[in-house]
């Protein structure tokens, strides 16, 4: 799942440096977006919530993650990446399904 956390600031990165060619623009959005998706998972998520400043559980969590990582995805397709986006979103599921299945949610 960390991997899945770094490929959702990695998207929204990428998805801000291409936003504009207005360098200005590139830079607020290639480091502002990721540090606002930062501060949220810092607030709300952290280490499964055990780390976070107002941890989330039941289906407060389960809407933080679909949010978040869903974020991510849509930040690829923006960029004009559908199939890295689909791809991000399929892992998530896939990881999500997982984490259920063994009782790690």
């Amino acid at each position: 799942m960390f991997l899945l956390e770094l490929g959702v600031l990695v998207s929204v990165a990428y998805w801000g440096f291409t936003l504009s060619p207005n360098w200005a623009v590139k830079l607020l959005a290639g480091l502002g977006g990721p540090a606002l998706f930062v501060a949220a998972w810092t607030l709300f998520g952290a280490g499964g919530g055990a780390n976070a400043t107002f941890p989330l559980t039941g289906l407060a969590r389960a809407a933080l993650e679909i949010i978040w990582f869903g974020g991510g995805a849509v930040a690829l397709y923006a960029a004009g990446q559908a199939v890295p986006a689909a791809v991000f979103a399929a892992l998530f599921i896939v990881n999500a399904v997982l984490r259920i299945f063994w009782n790690e949610v």
